[in-house]
């Protein structure tokens, strides 16, 4: 009877060209409740024939794959099977790459080496997210809490804000854009490579980012480089230590 009433698991397609990272990735996937694997793809020629017979709900995309980029693949992904999504894993650090995969529609970023915990975090709010689009299909009636609820549910967890109204010069979805460029940087981003993300200017940016630090959520230290004044870089507080 427990067995019946489960809901079906999210099905996921890993493409990755390292085998051994891919058998990884699905450890850690099957790992956590409500996933399960249904394939694995090394090229963008086998990707695309898995997501042809499989039609996954969701592909834990790289960006570096032989012949092509992910990016590539995301975007054939976007045109012809819109309802399934994306969470990209890689090493790349580039700011014009994340923006891309921001711009591209994915659900996530996360960076190698693969951290368990992270992953876990995303896959969880990926169900949450499911649940909600679930919901309000059933329900038909969308108020714009349920818009909020079901576009920064994933920001007002990371930033641990709940707060249903945001000051002025602050846009919601601005605001996801940016929680979402830092979670995928350990390192930690400045004013102007958040802007370049966002497609902001960089006071934009900054005003996103010290709104961020003034909810406690993310902190500001001094880099000095070699030339020019010190710059102030933004990180988040549950930066992994390696």
């Amino acid at each position: 009877m427990g067995d019946q009433l489960r809901k079906p698991a999210v099905e996921v397609l890993i493409v990755e060209d390292d085998v051994k990272i891919a058998e990884i990735n699905r450890r850690f996937i099957e790992k956590v409740d409500g996933f399960k694997v249904v394939g694995i793809a090394t090229d963008d020629i086998q990707a695309k024939e898995q997501l042809e017979i499989m039609k996954p709900d969701l592909v834990l995309l790289d960006i570096y794959l032989p012949n092509v980029s992910g990016l590539d693949i995301l975007q054939y992904i976007r045109q012809h099977y819109r309802e399934t999504d994306v969470i990209m894993i890689t090493a790349a650090k580039e700011v014009e790459t994340i923006r891309e995969v921001v711009r591209g529609g994915a659900f996530d970023y996360i960076m190698k080496p693969l951290v368990f915990n992270r992953l876990q975090e995303t896959l969880h709010r990926y169900l949450d997210f499911r649940r909600e689009l679930s919901r309000l299909n059933v329900s038909g009636n969308i108020s714009q809490s349920d818009v909020d609820r079901l576009l920064l549910g994933a920001a007002k967890k990371e930033t641990g804000s709940g707060a249903s109204f945001l000051p002025k010069g602050i846009d919601k979805l601005t605001l996801l854009k940016v929680v979402q460029a830092l979670s995928s940087v350990p390192d930690g981003l400045t004013a102007d490579q958040i802007a370049k993300i966002i497609g902001a200017s960089r006071s934009t940016g900054r005003r996103y980012l010290e709104y961020l630090v003034s909810l406690g959520d993310i902190y500001a230290d001094l880099s000095y480089g070699v030339v020019g004044r010190p710059e102030r870089v933004y990180r988040k507080h549950n930066k992994e230590v390696r």
